[in-house]
């Protein structure tokens, strides 16, 4: 190997992928923002210069340091509300494409496709990282610090879909490999999880992003959602005897749940619930003949008593129509890393199929889905660590 290609192998390089061509204009990179040293740079030179040869292709074997916040922001700006992850999906699918991964879209719902990939060395890993492509709205583009990136998805999960894929690329440069699953609709329903459910690829572990603040996961909270309906009968607010409003019999059901006890678990902490919508009403001078309500809980354990409850508490006053469950779920942990208690849902009770779940990621879930979202630069670099370990451990 020529002194030059020692000497690059040895440096510090942030963000040239494996393989890179160097040319007359540089390393022509894709995702991966190129930020050269001037050690770097002389090295470059050296081998451009090479009597001879007008160019000179860097072995795979040399590992370069990927951008994760180049990469982080280049994915945030890319606008991904849920049902309209296309765009990210194929950046992402190109991107590991030319990294030498085996990519493919995989259909969900029309042209939104989850995105799986694996190398062609193992197309049936016994580890895949996976978290999702699709954000809360609104559309935030991303901006940095010396310390933060900001933006929408930068931490819930754009951060993580970077740090998984760097943590991918360091573990093939030793022989470990892992595949990658990236999914749509996770803010919504998990119908990028409950579709990828149909065609597991044999993994015995999967390692699911979520903002933990690169804590492990014990166990993650499950969701109930209800609509809470209450009927009455129109009349001429003059003559509210002659009515019966369906908005008074609303919150007198909502008093009740919200006195109503919840469970507990000693590990995990309480149910808890939220009101997030009202509506009802047709004028204000009009006996209101419907009014309803939307509830989220959030489960610490078996629903079924919880939605006899809720029927019993709101019953002569309104009806529980039950929407969408996602059950509470015991995880996964690895010995000597700190741990925490999730209490928000994830896709991994739709992955049932897909191994063993653990659940980690840089980022605050408390400033996930803020105006402010942010996650920290220090922890991108730290979660790529922590995901290599991770997979080793499984392995060993």
């Amino acid at each position: 190997m020529p002194q030059s290609l020692v000497e690059i192998n040895n440096l510090d390089r942030r963000a040239v992928k494996t393989g890179a061509d160097i040319s007359a204009d540089g390393p022509h990179n894709t995702f991966l923002t190129s930020r050269l040293t001037p050690e770097i740079e002389r090295a470059s030179c050296n081998l451009r210069h090479h009597p001879g040869e007008s160019r000179t292709r860097i072995p795979d074997a040399i590992l370069f340091r990927m951008d994760v916040v180049a990469f982080t922001r280049a994915l945030v700006d890319i606008e991904s509300i849920t049902g309209n992850e296309e765009r990210v999906g194929r950046h992402i699918q190109a991107e590991l494409s030319r990294l030498g991964w085996t990519a493919s879209r995989e259909i969900v719902e029309g042209d939104r496709a989850n995105v799986l990939a694996t190398l062609p060395a193992a197309p049936n890993p016994a580890i895949v990282f996976s978290t999702h492509m699709d954000t809360v709205p609104p559309f935030i583009p991303s901006s940095e610090d010396a310390h933060r990136v900001y933006g929408r998805g930068s931490c819930d999960a754009k951060g993580i879909i970077a740090v998984q894929v760097a943590a991918a690329e360091k573990l093939r440069q030793e022989g470990i490999h892992v595949g990658l699953l990236f999914l749509v609709g996770e803010e919504r329903d998990s119908q990028g999880a409950r579709t990828a459910n149909d065609k597991p690829i044999g993994s015995l572990f999967l390692v699911n992003g979520e903002p933990t603040e690169n804590r492990v996961a014990l166990a993650s909270k499950g969701t109930l959602r209800l609509h809470v309906i209450a009927e009455g009968r129109m009349a001429h607010s003059a003559y509210p005897e002659l009515g019966e409003s369906a908005i008074d019999k609303l919150l007198e059901a909502l008093r009740r749940l919200r006195a109503m006890p919840l469970p507990s678990d000693a590990d995990v902490g309480p149910c808890t619930f939220n009101i997030g919508l009202i509506e009802g009403g047709r004028a204000p001078n009009v006996i209101p003949d419907h009014a309803q309500a939307e509830l989220l809980y959030r489960l610490v354990g078996p629903a079924e008593e919880l939605r006899r409850q809720i029927i019993e508490t709101v019953a002569g006053l309104a009806r529980a129509e039950f929407g969408l469950e996602i059950p509470f779920m015991r995880l996964q942990t690895i010995a000597n890393l700190p741990t925490m208690v999730a209490a928000f849902t994830t896709d991994i009770p739709a992955l049932t199929n897909w191994g063993k779940p653990l659940l980690i990621g840089p980022g605050s879930i408390h400033v996930a889905h803020t105006t402010g979202e942010y996650v920290d630069k220090s922890q991108l670099a730290e979660a790529v660590e922590l995901y290599c370990k991770i997979a080793k451990q499984l392995l060993a």
